[in-house]
C-alpha cells in the first residue's frame, strides 16, 4: 500500500506559488509571519478561503479545520468507518473528517461527538500530527520534555508532544521564565501552516518507502543534519553522543543536566563543555576576533588560528574566553572547544639554563611550535616543572591556571619603545653579522646558508641609531622586529622586495607584502606608518601603549593576530643584551598608567594641574585584573606645587615631544623593574 503526500509532483506550481502570490489573498497573508507557508498550503488547496476571499491567519483554528487540513495535504481517501453523532451526513467537512477517522489518524469523545466547532488545543494537534506521522511510516521516535509546563500535559498526550519536539514540528514558547509548551492554548491558522509545512517536511526525509517488489521496507536516512543539537560526554577517551536529537539549544541545555552529560553538540561540533581548552578554529580569515559585547561590534583584540584562549563559558552563539587578561565574547563558528580529557597539548612555560623559555601549541594541526626565550626566569620557577599563564605575566603551577606560584613582568616586552638603547651603531652591527653568521652554520636551515651575504640586516647599525635619534624609537625594538618578522633578514619578502617587517603580509595569504626600493624605506615604513602613526602616541588608532606589550596591553593587542608577538619581540631583544653588553636590561623604572574611578589621564607639559595637557590617555580596557594599562618609563620623580607627588615621563607623542608629568597616584609600577 503506498501513502501519499503532496511533493515533488507539485514542486513546479509551488515554486511558482511563492512569487505569483494571488491577489485575491493577498493583503489577508502578506507580510504575515507564516506567508510562505500559508502560501503553499492556499495554492495546493489545503487551506482554503472563506466566502470572502480571506484566509484568516489569526484566528484560531478549530478541529474540524485542522482535521481537513491534514486530510487534504495527505490526500487521505474516502472513509466510511466512522460517524460522529454531531456532524451533517455528506458535508464537505463531515467526508473530511471521516477520512482522517477512517486512516486512524483522529477519534471523537466518549460521548460520540468530534466537537468541530471547538478550538483545537495544542496538545490535540500534536496528537492529530503524530498518528499522521505513523500513518506516513515516520518513526515515531521523541525525546525527553523538558518544558517549564510539563506536568500541565496530560499524560495521554505527551509522547506525541515529545514526538513533535523530537522533529522540531511544535515548539514551544521562549519567555524570560524559560520554555512552555502550553499545551491547553489553542493555535491559529497560521501556526496550524506551519505545522502542517513542517509535518510535510518530516515525511519527506524520514517516512520509510515501501519498496513495490514487497521485499520489505527499504529505509532512506536522512542527511546528516549540523543545525540539530545533542549533549553527550567523554568515555574512554571518546565523544559518546545522545542519539535524541533537539532542534533548538535551549532544549539541549535543560537536557544537559538531567541527562548525566556535559556536553552539547551542533551536528558534530562542540559548543559547550564543562571544562577545557577553546582555541581559534580554521576560518576563511585565518583568525578570531574577540569581542567586547554579545553582538560583535566591539573588537578588543584577535588571535591567529591554532591559538589558546582560556575557556569561560559557550552557548550556541558566542564563547566567553580570556586571550592575555584581557576577556571576551567570540563568535562561536569561530572557536573550537576542546574537554579536558580530550586535550593533546597545550601552552606552557619552563626555565632552561636560566631563562624563562616558552613552548607554544597550535591546535589545530596539533603540534608544538619551536621555544623561544622571552628573559631570565623568575625566583620561583624551579627547573623541571611546566607552569602556564594566560597573558606571561601572572604563572600558575595547574592547567586550570587556579594555583598561582608568582607574577614577573619581562622586562624588554614593557618597557617603552621611546627608551632609547646604549648600544651604538658599530655594536649593532657586529650583533647583526655574528648572529648571520651563527644561523649559517645550522645545517638543518638551509635559508641561511648565505645569510652572512644576502641578508637585508647587513649593515643596518648607523640606520637604526638615526631613526632612533630622529623618531624616538629604540634601536634594539627595531632590529629585533626586523629579526623576527623578516627572519633575519633573507625571507622571501625581505629578499625580494626589501620588506623586513612583513608589511602588508597577512595571515590569510603570506605571500602578499609590499615593496620598497630599499631595506631603508621598508625601516621609515614600519616607524612612519605603524608605530609612530598608529600604535606609538595616543593619537593612533590602535593605540594601547608604547611597548611590545600582550593582548590586554601594548602593540600586540592589534598590530600581529600572534599573542606573542609581543613576547618573542622581547626575546629577541633580551637575547642580544644579554649576550653583547647586558646596556639595557633594566635601565629604566617602569609603570602602568592606571585610571582612577575610570577617568582618563591627563599628561601635562609641567609637575602641577595647572599646566598644558600635552595628551591625554584614552580610555582602555586594562585587563580583568586592572593592571594593564599604559606603559611608561619614569625617569624623575618631583613633589609638584599643587602637592601632589608626580613622575616625568618618556612622552608617547612623536617628536619634537621628549617628556611629560603624570600625578603619581595615576601610575601603578611594574615590580621587578
Amino acid at each position: 500500500m503506498f501513502k501519499k503526500i503532496i511533493g515533488l509532483a507539485l514542486a513546479f506550481v509551488v515554486a511558482l506559488s511563492f512569487t505569483t502570490q494571488s491577489t485575491s489573498h493577498a493583503n489577508d497573508i502578506k507580510g504575515h509571519q507564516m506567508v510562505n507557508e500559508l502560501t503553499y498550503w492556499s495554492n495546493l488547496g489545503v487551506i482554503q478561503p472563506d466566502s470572502k476571499g480571506n484566509y484568516n491567519p489569526n484566528r484560531a483554528v478549530t478541529r474540524g479545520e485542522f482535521a481537513s487540513y491534514i486530510t487534504r495535504a495527505l490526500q487521505l481517501p474516502a472513509s466510511s468507518t466512522y460517524t460522529f453523532k454531531d456532524l451533517k451526513a455528506g458535508n464537505g467537512l463531515t467526508l473530511d473528517i471521516q477520512a482522517a477517522a477512517g486512516a486512524n489518524i483522529l477519534s471523537g469523545y466518549p460521548d460520540g461527538t468530534f466537537r468541530p466547532n471547538e478550538k483545537i488545543t495544542r496538545q490535540h494537534m500534536a496528537g492529530f500530527l503524530q498518528k499522521a506521522l505513523r500513518y506516513s511510516n515516520v518513526p515515531l521516535d521523541g525525546q525527553p520534555l523538558t518544558f517549564k509546563d510539563n506536568n500541565k500535559i496530560s499524560d495521554q498526550f505527551k509522547p506525541a508532544v515529545a514526538t513533535n519536539v523530537y522533529y522540531n514540528i511544535i515548539r514551544g514558547s521562549h519567555t524570560k521564565n524559560g520554555v512552555f509548551f502550553d499545551p491547553q492554548g489553542n493555535a491559529t491558522i497560521g501556526h496550524a501552516a506551519a505545522f502542517l509545512f513542517r509535518m510535510n517536511s518530516t515525511i519527506e526525509s524520514f517516512a520509510v518507502k515501501e519498496d513495490d517488489s514487497n521485499a520489505g521496507p527499504v529505509v532512506t536516512p536522512p542527511a546528516p543534519n549540523p543545525n540539530v543539537y545533542y549533549v553527550g560526554k567523554i568515555s574512554k577517551g571518546v565523544i559518546d553522543k545522545n542519539s535524541t536529537v533537539y532542534f533548538n539549544y535551549d532544549q539541549a541545555e535543560a537536557a544537559l543536566t538531567t541527562s548525566g552529560s556535559n556536553l552539547i553538540l551542533k551536528g558534530d561540533k562542540i559548543i559547550k563543555m564543562s571544562a577545557g581548552i577553546a582555541s581559534a578554529a580554521d576560518t576563511k580569515a585565518n583568525t578570531t576576533t574577540v569581542y567586547a559585547d554579545k553582538d560583535f561590534k566591539k573588537s578588543l583584540s584577535y588571535a591567529v588560528e591554532g591559538s589558546q584562549f582560556k575557556y569561560i563559558g559557550s552557548n550556541d552563539q558566542y564563547a566567553i574566553v580570556q586571550l592575555a587578561d584581557t576577556k571576551g565574547y567570540v563568535k562561536i563558528d569561530e572557536v573550537t572547544l576542546t574537554p579536558t580529557s580530550l586535550i593533546k597539548g597545550q601552552d606552557f612555560y619552563f626555565v632552561d639554563g636560566g631563562y624563562l623559555t616558552h613552548r607554544t601549541y597550535n591546535h589545530i594541526l596539533q603540534k608544538y611550535n619551536w621555544d623561544y626565550v622571552i628573559s631570565e626566569a623568575p625566583a620561583f620557577m624551579q627547573r623541571g616543572m611546566q607552569y602556564y599563564s594566560q597573558d606571561g605575566v601572572n604563572f600558575y603551577s595547574d592547567v586550570f591556571l587556579t594555583k598561582k606560584v608568582g607574577t614577573h613582568y619581562p622586562y624588554f616586552q614593557f618597557q617603552s619603545i621611546r627608551q632609547p638603547s646604549n648600544y651604538t651603531a658599530e655594536e649593532l652591527d657586529n650583533m647583526i653579522m655574528t648572529l648571520l653568521l651563527e644561523r649559517q652554520a645550522i645545517p638543518t636551515s638551509p635559508q641561511y646558508a648565505k645569510a652572512p651575504i644576502e641578508s637585508r640586516l647587513i649593515g643596518m647599525g648607523q640606520l637604526l641609531k638615526q631613526v632612533e635619534a630622529q623618531y624616538n624609537v629604540n634601536a634594539l625594538f627595531i632590529l629585533a622586529a626586523s629579526m623576527h618578522e623578516g627572519d633575519y633578514g633573507v625571507s622571501k619578502n625581505a629578499l625580494s622586495k626589501n620588506n623586513i617587517f612583513g608589511i602588508k603580509v597577512f595571515d590569510t595569504d603570506p605571500t602578499l607584502g609590499e615593496t620598497y626600493a630599499s631595506r631603508d624605506d621598508s625601516v621609515l615604513a614600519f616607524i612612519n606608518r605603524y608605530v609612530n602613526l598608529n600604535y606609538a602616541p595616543q593619537s593612533g588608532g590602535y593605540a594601547k601603549g608604547a611597548a611590545p606589550g600582550n593582548k590586554t596591553s601594548g602593540m600586540n593587542v592589534h598590530y600581529a593576530s600572534d599573542p606573542f608577538w609581543g613576547s618573542k619581540i622581547a626575546g629577541h631583544m633580551y637575547r642580544m643584551d644579554n649576550r653583547f653588553g647586558k646596556k639595557d636590561y633594566k635601565q629604566a623604572k617602569l609603570g602602568f598608567v592606571s585610571y582612577e574611578n575610570g577617568h582618563l589621564v591627563n599628561i601635562r607639559t609641567e609637575p602641577t594641574t595647572n599646566a598644558p595637557v600635552q595628551f591625554t590617555y584614552k580610555a582602555k580596557y586594562v585587563g580583568e585584573t586592572g593592571v594593564f594599562g599604559y606603559p611608561v618609563v619614569i625617569v624623575e620623580e618631583t613633589t609638584g606645587s599643587d602637592g601632589y607627588v608626580w613622575y616625568k615621563i618618556l612622552s608617547d607623542n612623536n617628536p619634537p615631544a621628549k617628556h611629560g608629568w603624570v600625578r603619581a597616584d595615576l601610575v601603578q609600577l611594574i615590580p621587578g623593574n
